[in-house]
């Protein structure tokens, strides 16, 4: 495939080193794009004849339908999908196919193929997040009321509604869904044109090339066309914090779905048994995620390395850029499908939740609150009391509302019969009405706007 320059071929170990065919012919559909989009503009340009365009654009048809039938031979002499689909279809329709790669090179080739297959993860990414939000507002929906206790350090801290956990989720992937669209934004610049690294003498339109494509527009200096890979690091990026967020509520789930909490129920479809113990009942879909998230941040980790010791423009290094990004997306979106299955089909325990949001002194908060309200003290005064009154119900073994009113005017006496009224837990949570907070009023409210955001 060298033509003139080398005398003889590569060692075997040479060619098993340099091909990329094994794993760059998920590119293909891209690939086939793009050499339609450039034929296409040759031809416009007058570069092409239109009877020679016409046989690329049908030859390239066929290939992809081959490729698509799983009738095509791949060939690792052939490197990778660039040379394996020009030398089909040179094959196929003769000289026509050899003038395809006029005014390009396989670097700006690739630059683009991988680019547009980045941006459809993107794009999938988005797709799957909004089903895993739908997921978590129906949880939010049916359980706006439902009272839990919420933790600092994992310990009790102060109550909480199933619903406004769960719409804390729906917030972290929002965030999720603004970097996968801001990425989307940044990397849609097309490099196809840019050639090897200087551009070419033809007179190409790579305007035309780039709407084609979808692109918002060419790239505008050829050396970084073709030496860039931010849009993959880009997309691990966005990938990885993403995934984090998914192995956070998977620890969740699996910490909620213990017999120490009960706080959720699994379904049999995202759990395991075990060889020895008919009693168990595992959440192994979520300890699955949770691991499989290392292979994410591996993967932004592992082209960080490969791109940051590299001179401008294009190195071979360059082609150990795709397989983890393809492992990545590939594990994100396994993820995210699991994540959503997991929670549409989990059955909250709404007694357990109760059960527990009443521990811990949980309410603690509201009376050193009511104790600034009502009574008139200072914040950290009102603190100070608070944790003697705390002290007091546990050293007689009961919680802040089984105390009698005597008692707790033993530690101050400006306390009324009214503050059991902000001991309750329904109380709790009914009074915490500002922007954002815990109220079920404020649940539904927010239910509602994050229902007509995503349709």
């Amino acid at each position: 495939m060298w033509g003139g320059r080398f005398a003889g071929g590569p060692d075997e170990i040479m060619e098993a080193i340099n091909a990329s065919i094994g794993f760059d012919r998920r590119l293909a559909a891209q690939d086939i794009a793009g050499s339609r989009a450039h034929a296409a503009m040759l031809a416009a340009q007058g570069i092409l004849t239109d009877k020679d365009a016409e046989a690329i654009r049908e030859g390239l048809l066929t290939v992809l339908s081959e490729i698509q039938a799983g009738t095509f031979q791949f060939s690792t002499a052939l490197e990778d999908i660039h040379m394996n689909v020009e030398a089909r279809l040179i094959e196929l329709i003769g000289d026509a196919g050899r003038r395809l790669h006029t005014g390009r090179s396989r670097n700006d080739q690739v630059a683009t193929d991988f680019r547009l297959w980045v941006r459809e993860q993107c794009d999938a990414a988005i797709e799957g997040i909004a089903a895993l939000q739908k997921a978590l507002i129906g949880q939010a929906e049916t359980g706006a009321d439902w009272v839990m206790p919420g933790f600092t350090h994992l310990q009790t801290a102060q109550p909480v509604t199933w619903g406004h956990h769960m719409l804390a989720y729906v917030e972290m992937f929002a965030r999720d869904v603004s970097r996968f669209s801001d990425a989307r934004a940044r990397m849609n610049e097309c490099p196809l044109g840019a050639a090897a690294l200087a551009g070419t003498s033809f007179p190409i339109d790579r305007h035309a090339t780039a709407k084609a494509l979808g692109f918002d527009r060419p790239s505008a200096n050829s050396l970084d066309a073709v030496s860039d890979r931010d849009f993959a690091l880009d997309f691990l990026s966005a990938a990885s914090i993403c995934a984090m967020h998914l192995s956070r509520l998977a620890e969740e789930l699996v910490i909620w779905s213990s017999a120490q909490f009960r706080f959720v129920a699994m379904s049999d479809r995202f759990s395991t048994g075990s060889s020895i113990m008919p009693q168990k009942k595992n959440p192994d879909a979520a300890e699955l995620l949770r691991a499989k998230i290392g292979r994410i941040f591996g993967a932004q980790a592992a082209l960080l390395m490969v791109m940051k010791g590299l001179p401008l423009a294009y190195s071979k290094d360059m082609q150990e850029d795709k397989e983890q990004v393809f492992d990545a997306a590939d594990t994100l979106m396994l993820g995210l499908a699991a994540m959503t299955g997991m929670v549409s089909d989990m059955a909250a325990n709404p007694e357990a939740l109760r059960g527990a949001a009443g521990q811990g002194f949980s309410t603690a908060t509201d009376l050193a609150d009511w104790l600034v309200r009502e009574a008139g003290l200072p914040f950290r005064d009102a603190h100070h009391v608070t944790g003697t009154l705390v002290a007091k119900a546990e050293a007689k073994g009961c919680d802040l509302p089984d105390l009698s009113l005597a008692e707790m005017q033993e530690v101050h006496g400006a306390i009324t019969e009214s503050v059991f009224d902000v001991l309750g837990v329904d109380n709790s949570v009914a009074s915490r009405t500002s922007y954002g907070g815990t109220a079920p009023d404020n649940v539904r409210a927010q239910i509602a706007t994050w229902k007509d955001r995503l349709g």
